[in-house]
């Protein structure tokens, strides 16, 4: 689909401040990226930012379709953990779990493919399936040595999900992993360390 110059510049004008402010404010960026969508809605990066700024408002509804467009509209596999979070943001555990394990997330590589194992590991915990869980995190990127914001993030969903099994020292190691990995203080795996470490001196 194409538009007019006018219409593109306001259509790009809209997506350019939601992506600005998604981040400080998110509801002014879903405001920006439902504009684009009046305008522009047959066009999959519009309906990928309207969907995304959805999932930051916790708007599950809407970002679960406007997703599901987007990824229709322009194949766009990425988009997988953020529906499969959809879901269980609309509680609807299972569904998340047969997203993650469909035929289209065998496509995704890297921190993508770490994402959605992270979504399915949180449905799993939201069943009470915690041993569950813990399997779900188990490939080679579960590596201590890692560094960053998207091994923090797993090494500290881990850590959750080591606990709710009752591993407690298992948890406590992969918490002191996590903040160990996690280099610009993203999570409270610090403060989760202090924690389990005061429970069990006591």
């Amino acid at each position: 689909m194409s538009l007019d110059k006018n219409n593109a510049e306001l259509v790009s004008s809209h997506l350019v401040l939601a992506g600005r402010l998604l981040d400080s404010d998110p509801a002014a960026a879903l405001a920006h990226a439902r504009a684009a969508r009046e305008r522009a809605g047959r066009i999959a990066a519009v309906r990928e930012a309207c969907g995304i700024a959805a999932y930051m408002n916790g708007e599950w509804s809407e970002a679960l379709s406007e997703l599901r467009a987007a990824k229709r509209m322009g194949g766009a596999v990425n988009l997988l953990p953020l529906i499969a979070d959809s879901e269980r943001g609309l509680g609807r555990p299972e569904k998340a779990i047969e997203t993650a394990r469909g035929e289209e997330a065998a496509q995704l590589t890297g921190d993508d493919r770490t994402e959605l194992r992270m979504v399915e590991a949180g449905a799993r915990m939201d069943l009470g399936e915690y041993d569950k869980a813990v399997v779900t995190l188990q490939a080679e990127d579960l590596d201590p040595a890692r560094r960053g914001f998207h091994a923090a993030r797993l090494f500290y969903v881990y850590a959750e999900a080591l606990l709710g099994a009752e591993r407690r020292d298992d948890a406590l190691t992969w918490f002191l992993n996590a903040a160990a990995a996690d280099e610009d203080e993203f999570t409270d795996a610090e403060e989760r360390v202090a924690e389990l470490s005061a429970d069990a001196a006591e």
